[in-house]
């Protein structure tokens, strides 16, 4: 099963790696890839699940996971 999500999401307070440009870097997600992009720029960088759970600092927990896609989660 392939997840499909074309919502553009805005990562408040993120810095562009290329331009340094500040609230300028949208995340999307198709097929289970994330996508940055930076919209003054074009910088784009994907991370696969694999890649984000390589990435996950081995001590670290998740307090609670915020989907805007269910109203009746709080």
């Amino acid at each position: 099963m392939t997840i499909s999500k074309n919502k553009k999401r805005f990562i408040a307070g993120a810095e562009c790696p290329q331009c340094k440009t500040i609230d300028s870097i949208s995340l999307t997600l198709e097929n289970a890839v994330e996508t940055l992009t930076c919209v003054v720029c074009d910088y784009t960088q994907t991370q696969t699940p694999n890649q984000a759970k390589s990435a996950t600092r081995q001590f670290e927990q998740i307090i609670g996971v915020f989907d805007p896609s269910d109203p009746d989660k709080e």
